[in-house]
């Protein structure tokens, strides 16, 4: 009598995440999916072909490769996409991950558009999120439409109003774009302190082609914060979210300032992060294109660990991130397609 081979998933490891040159990564952006309903001009072209289903983990495949990498050392899980709320299935994701809170998991957050937060504000709060960041560039509905090229800023406005009112912290993450909303940092530092948020601010990165010439909308951010200097005084605190920013305290105002430098004061040397996208790929490097593809050993009982462990090896020292004019962006997929 013949009898079916049956394979199984080799026991998870619990070998700590250390890369090649000693960091200890203990920080995963997993990307939910590389969808999004708004189409910003830094980040992706008007026109954009998305990966099929057959080609993305699902929420239970996603689910278990979390829990190996808690398994392993990691103690912030970051939601991320595309935009994360626009994968069906996010409830079911955001609360089997909320559950390994205290169980390995320190936190789970998410970064999100705010287009459909309103729905989800208090399912995130049930799961276990506590904080979560809303992309917001402008407070200007014309500016934010031609950035975001289809976007509704009420709408946004409305997102985050409905997420404070769940119990989430909100941090308002700013990319710097010249010409684009060079004006509106001190409205949107009125807006966090009256709003009780925080801001951080980010320089543009190379990441995908765009219509735009990234170079003519790149500004580093210590030109970008010439105005509140000017203004008001600023001062370093020690702070930490697990993440790249290095944190400022703003003369007169309770908010929290942000700064996240890649190309004008790269932070490499103290990067934490792995990041895992929606089709099963891990990247060490947000700049760089090595990478492994976790999706078919979790899918036919293959070495998981194993590739996990060849990724943490050849974990790049720095990314290769360069702005000049009509310059090719460092790699070719786009930042949507890989978590941010």
């Amino acid at each position: 009598m013949r009898v079916a081979a049956t394979f199984s998933q080799p026991a998870a490891s619990t070998a700590p995440l250390i890369d090649g040159i000693g960091r200890r990564i203990s920080y995963l952006r997993l990307s939910v999916t590389d969808r999004c309903d708004l189409r910003c001009r830094y980040c992706m072209a008007e026109d954009m072909t998305f990966l099929p289903k057959s080609a993305v983990l699902s929420i239970e495949e996603m689910g278990d490769l979390a829990e190996r990498f808690v398994a392993r050392g990691i103690t912030r899980i970051r939601l991320t996409g595309g935009e994360p709320l626009v994968r069906r299935g996010i409830d079911t994701l955001a609360m089997r991950l909320g559950a390994l809170i205290g169980r390995g998991l320190d936190e789970l957050t998410l970064t999100t558009n705010a287009m459909r937060l309103a729905e989800h504000a208090a399912m995130l709060a049930a799961a276990g999120v506590r904080r979560i960041n809303v992309s917001l560039d402008t407070l200007d509905a014309h500016a934010f439409r031609h950035i975001t090229r289809v976007g509704d800023l009420s709408v946004a406005l409305r997102g985050i109003d409905a997420a404070r009112a769940a119990g989430l912290a909100v941090k308002i993450n700013m990319v710097a774009l010249a010409g684009l909303n060079e004006d509106q940092l001190l409205p949107m530092l009125g807006y966090c302190a009256v709003n009780g948020c925080d801001l951080t601010l980010i320089e543009t990165m190379p990441l995908g082609e765009v219509s735009d010439d990234r170079s003519d909308h790149y500004i580093p951010l210590h030109h970008f914060i010439a105005p509140l200097r000017e203004a008001r005084a600023i001062w370093p605190v020690d702070q930490r979210t697990g993440g790249p920013a290095r944190y400022f305290a703003v003369e007169d105002s309770p908010v929290t300032l942000g700064l996240i430098t890649p190309l004008s004061d790269n932070f490499c040397a103290t990067c934490n992060r792995i990041r895992l996208t929606v089709e099963g790929r891990v990247y060490m490097c947000l700049g760089q294109d090595d990478h492994v593809d976790l999706r078919a050993a979790l899918r036919d009982g293959g070495d998981v660990d194993g590739l996990i462990d060849a990724a943490l090896a050849g974990k790049p020292r720095a990314h290769d991130f360069h702005i000049e004019r009509e310059s090719k962006p460092a790699v070719a997929r786009h930042m949507s397609a890989t978590g941010g």
